[in-house]
């Protein structure tokens, strides 16, 4: 069979395709204390070490949230795929209660709604406290280590991607990492900031302890868009790296605002990859 004049015109553009396409998520067991959660891996084509990310996702989801936005599994198979194709190893970890992880315990969203409604959200607040330095971060440290020995890792350049609760998840790991080249922050505590003076104060402190590059990306739908604005201002009085980009809404909702990541990777990939690169390919 003989290929059409077409035909020979698309081969170059689907065999670049093909070479650009990441391979499926391998599963990978991380061992967080004598808990064994799971995550998924993407590698990049070609041969390294290659730098690397690990993403720390939100708080998990209730089960209304679930049917209506969607589960963890379909957001990491959104946002793996994307860094892989720009040359990163990515780790998404799903931490306790959340995706292939459930059997692991309740998700951290669940408790804090637990609390609430037990307690009031001043108990909310001090139990996010609690999970942000406690348990969550045990996971996501558990997974950063798990990182540093993957084959084709190179383990002095690794970076941190966070979203929502992960977002703030990771710029406390940022203070606790100084080897970690730099964080890109999604719609980072753009829920729990205006509900919470703890959460405002420690996120503070915290990049002011840390010089570590910083990237803040909120859809201006947000819940809310004060932390970017605030955690890149005390960077920027301390004349340390930094960004902050507030995007147009997104769909109608907070929901859909604060699910930026998800739902807009065309709109934030070029400035996330400008950001990150010149750190992590040097």
């Amino acid at each position: 069979m003989r290929c059409s004049p077409l035909c020979l015109a698309l081969i170059p553009a689907f065999a670049t395709l093909i070479f650009q396409t990441p391979s499926p998520p391998s599963k990978i067991a991380v061992q967080s204390g004598d808990v064994t959660l799971e995550a998924w891996m993407w590698r990049p084509q070609g041969s390294g070490p290659f730098p690397a990310v690990l993403v720390n996702h939100g708080s998990g989801r209730t089960r209304e949230e679930l049917e209506r936005l969607g589960p963890y599994e379909q957001m990491a198979d959104t946002v793996g795929p994307v860094f892989a194709r720009h040359g990163y190893v990515v780790l998404y970890l799903f931490r306790r209660g959340v995706g292939p992880s459930t059997s692991a315990g309740k998700n951290a969203v669940d408790l804090m709604n637990e609390a609430a409604a037990a307690h009031g959200q001043n108990e909310r607040n001090a139990l996010q406290m609690q999970l942000l330095e406690g348990r969550e971060m045990s996971d996501a440290l558990a997974a950063l280590r798990r990182l540093r020995t993957i084959t084709d890792v190179d383990p002095q350049r690794i970076a941190l991607i966070g979203h929502s609760f992960g977002g703030s998840l990771t710029v406390l790991m940022a203070e606790r990492e100084p080897a970690i080249r730099a964080a890109v922050i999604f719609s980072g505590a753009g829920y729990s900031w205006d509900r919470s003076g703890d959460l405002r104060a420690r996120l503070l402190q915290s990049v002011q302890n840390t010089s570590i590059p910083m990237f803040f990306l909120h859809a201006a739908n947000d819940y809310s868009t004060n932390p970017g604005k605030a955690l890149d201002a005390e960077l920027a009085r301390q004349a340390k790296p930094h960004r902050l980009k507030i995007y147009p809404p997104v769909g109608l909702t907070p929901d859909d605002g604060h699910d930026f990541p998800n739902n807009s990777v065309a709109k934030w990939e070029p400035d996330v990859f400008a950001f990150l690169d010149p750190y992590m390919h040097r």
